[in-house]
């Protein structure tokens, strides 16, 4: 079982930064690819970024590409995911998740992904 926390979400204004991480105790989370999630009320929840487990190959959904950067922290053991330019609709619940151990094929769609963290608020107000 791999478990999952995220921190540092917050209240920022539209064109602040903001950066995001995911951390596990007891698993290695380069063992794993992994991924950033975000759901806003009423909608669907969303893929946001995804990275391999070497921590090259990082994939964007079109709404991020060029103001989010998804990166590993190997010696903290940490997911990061550095927010810039933040825009109101970038508002939600950020959610890290992994895919199963020795699976290295970087995936979109939600049900690929086994382990999920608690979720951290980021709000981002006009």
């Amino acid at each position: 079982q791999v478990q999952l926390v995220e921190s540092g979400g917050g209240m920022v204004q539209t064109g602040d930064s903001l950066r995001v991480s995911c951390t596990s105790s007891g698993r290695t989370l380069s063992n794993y690819v992994m991924a950033w999630f975000r759901q806003s009320p009423g909608k669907e929840r969303e893929f946001v970024a995804a990275i391999s487990n070497s921590g090259g190959s990082p994939v964007y959904a079109d709404s991020v590409q060029g103001r989010f950067t998804i990166s590993r922290d190997n010696a903290e053991n940490a997911l990061r995911l550095q927010m810039n330019n933040l825009k109101p609709e970038d508002t939600g619940v950020y959610y890290c998740a992994a895919r199963g151990q020795m699976i290295t094929v970087i995936r979109r769609d939600r049900g690929a992904y086994t382990y999920w963290g608690q979720g951290t608020q980021v709000t981002v107000s006009a």
